[in-house]
């Protein structure tokens, strides 16, 4: 595999770990920013908008420059960054179910 292709799988499985992050703190302090009850109507459509928009802007950084690369005629380069950007992400979930698992051992 080129190391250019690496490269951009690292800073795409970066970013959406990130964004992955951002996300989970949100959650993990929205009961302290917005109430511990959650009676509010609005709740349920903001949710829904955080899914369809994570969604959007995790596909867009998973997918979108591999299939940039695919339409460019680097099918290749495309298909080996789409899967070492999913590998990536995968190692990222075992290291972290790893931590969980240490920290409640």
């Amino acid at each position: 595999m080129k190391k250019a292709v690496f490269t951009q799988a690292l800073l795409n499985a970066a970013l959406t770990a990130l964004y992955i992050v951002g996300i989970a703190l949100f959650f993990f302090y929205a009961s302290q920013m917005f109430g511990p009850d959650g009676k509010s109507p609005l709740i349920p459509v903001m949710m829904l908008l955080l899914f369809v928009s994570s969604a959007a802007i995790t596909g867009f950084l998973v997918l979108g420059r591999p299939i940039l690369w695919y339409l460019d005629g680097r099918k290749s380069d495309a298909l080996s960054l789409l899967g070492s950007t999913i590998g990536i992400l995968l190692v990222l979930a075992v290291l972290t179910g790893v931590v969980l698992a240490m920290m409640n051992a």
